[in-house]
């Protein structure tokens, strides 16, 4: 136990400082402060810098320097890198394929992406010192279509956590104010993009890995179906998981660097680099015209309320949205509670295991996770004993119902919650065209989801120790594999988003969670809201966004990022 503590001391001391070094020995032009033509180019959309490389006006070196200097105040900030290959960069940036569709653009990737001669960690110090042979599918496309990975980001140790810490590279701070979550597990790609370092990045979401991040951070995401982005090929602590699969998606500082990048990826044929993607080029869609679009509203999924800055933001768009014509109506769909249930077993079916393996001894584990493998680890009739208690003795029959079957699962258990999550998605499938139970059509069918992606904004450091409960307005999608965007919207107002005297928690989850609500404290974060589309529809969903966006910005209701 001695030696697997030291070692993982030696560990987290030798990463941080290999960090420090590749900072320091960057060219003293990366250390200096932004110049007038940094600040044009940082300002410049990605299509713009595209045409420029492509048309031989502007050199890769120049746009990577630029986003190099931003990145390294990023990380003075918010502590979000944690392979920094800019070095590397540097040479790939001379060489770049200036005719591709992302030519000259820098791309951030979450940490668990593979690039050869790099670790991927993801916050284990076990992982470290560990750089791997080849690079990941998407990784050799982003090459070939003059691409320049530069910078790895943060994550929480387990990517189970809507924070972003860990012993080795330590706690990345949410760029709109210190003391907060920037979300998780993407949260250090969601810093870097929010704090100007980054346009485009990478990330991956299992249970609102990108979407929270985005909302917590004020970015823009959108989590792909699965089969649709590029995923092989990279770590994760949790391999062969298929209850619930993960989907690798862009993350992106504007909605017009986030179109395209999607565009420009799916223009490289990703299907022809990794054998998880389907055959389906990007569409161009075109949203109804005839008729109004018809947005069904999740206003609460019956386990935590959303705060009342959450709940503003989401009115300003369904007001907005009534405002122009469109129709607004409350969603009539399976109880979003039992999704959570569902979710939750499949998330940990193996007991913990596989994350919980690699650690070492006296390795903080995440805050959210670390009850969490104390629970799985109680025998089950403790945990049906506790369950009781809080069904019957605490009139809590929403935390009970989470608590009894917090257990490993056998391989009978398994198949059988596959059936359940199977029927749940056909009764969510029938919502879309208003299918009633007969399979006959009514007439309260929907064309886009709304709904919060979390019920708070961003949370303060070691929040997840109950937050990870709160988790059902984000995994909903994941079970359902339904493509989700979040946009940000507005930020909270330390007055107006206080919560009311007369607020009453329903369960143990909401009142936990609402320990952490402090409208004054939380003044100036951002709040997002969430734009949910059928399965492998993300065309689709970032219309929807777009549309959003211009009636806002019409309406006088812009967000305002980070400015430079």
């Amino acid at each position: 136990m001695l030696f697997s503590y030291l070692a993982h001391r030696r560990a987290c001391l030798d990463k941080r400082r290999e960090r420090e070094e590749r900072i320091a020995s960057l060219p003293q032009a990366y250390h200096e402060p932004l110049s007038p033509q940094d600040k044009r180019l940082l300002s410049q959309p990605i299509s713009s810098i595209i045409h420029a490389v492509q048309t031989s006006s502007l050199s890769p070196v120049d746009v990577l320097l630029a986003y190099g200097k931003r990145t390294i105040q990023a990380q003075a900030q918010t502590n979000c890198l944690t392979e920094v290959m800019i070095g590397e960069a540097e040479k790939w940036a001379h060489t770049a394929i200036r005719s591709g569709p992302l030519a000259g653009v820098p791309v951030s990737l979450k940490d668990m992406m593979a690039v050869k001669g790099y670790d991927s960690s993801l916050g284990y110090s076990a992982f470290t010192n560990a750089p791997v042979s080849n690079d990941a599918p998407i990784v050799r496309l982003l090459h070939d279509a003059g691409a320049i990975p530069y910078v790895k980001t943060n994550v929480p140790i387990t990517l189970f956590s809507y924070e972003s810490a860990n012993d080795v590279f330590g706690v990345t701070e949410n760029p709109h104010k210190k003391g907060y979550s920037p979300g998780g597990s993407s949260g250090g790609e969601s810093a870097l993009l929010a704090f100007g370092g980054s346009r485009i990045g990478i990330g991956s979401d299992v249970g609102g890995s990108v979407r929270v991040p985005a909302h917590y951070s004020g970015i823009y995401a959108i989590k792909s179906s699965t089969q649709r982005f590029p995923k092989s090929g990279n770590a994760a602590p949790g391999p062969g998981q298929d209850g619930i699969v993960g989907s690798h998606s862009p993350m992106a500082k504007t909605l017009e660097d986030l179109e395209t990048f999607w565009r420009a990826v799916l223009q490289m044929k990703p299907w022809e680099y990794d054998h998880s993607v389907i055959n389906l080029p990007w569409r161009k869609v075109q949203l109804p015209q005839d008729r109004p679009i018809r947005w069904g509203v999740l206003w609460d999924d019956g386990v935590v309320a959303p705060s009342p800055a959450c709940l503003r933001a989401l009115k300003m768009v369904t007001e907005v949205l009534a405002k122009h014509g469109h129709e607004i109506v409350t969603l009539k769909s399976p109880c979003p509670y039992e999704g959570l249930q569902i979710a939750s077993q499949f998330l940990f079916a193996d007991g913990g295991k596989f994350f919980s393996k690699p650690f070492h001894s006296f390795e903080t584990n995440s805050a959210g996770m670390a009850p969490a493998l104390r629970a799985m680890r109680l025998p089950r009739f403790i945990m049906k004993i506790y369950a009781w208690y809080l069904r019957y003795i605490r009139r809590d029959p929403i935390y009970a119902g989470l608590v009894e079957n917090f257990h490993a699962k056998t391989v009978e258990e398994y198949c059988k919650l596959i059936a359940q999550r199977e029927d749940y998605r056909t009764r969510w499938f029938r919502v879309w065209r208003g299918v009633q139970a007969r399979g006959s059509l009514g007439d309260n069918g929907i064309d886009f989801i709304l709904t919060v992606p979390n019920a708070l904004p961003a949370v303060p450091h070691g929040g997840m120790r109950h937050g990870w409960k709160a988790c059902g307005y984000a995994i909903l999608f994941n079970l359902l594999d339904y493509s989700a965007g979040v946009m940000p919207i507005t930020r909270v107002n330390g007055t107006t988003d206080k919560l009311p005297s007369s607020f009453r928690a329903r369960n143990a989850i909401e009142r936990n969670n609402y320990r952490m609500y402090d409208a004054e404290a939380m003044d100036g974060l951002p709040v997002g809201v969430q734009v949910v589309g059928r399965r492998l529809d993300e065309e689709r969903v970032l219309e929807s966004m777009k549309l959003i966006y211009r009636l806002m910005a019409d309406t006088g209701l812009a967000y305002q990022g980070i400015s430079l």
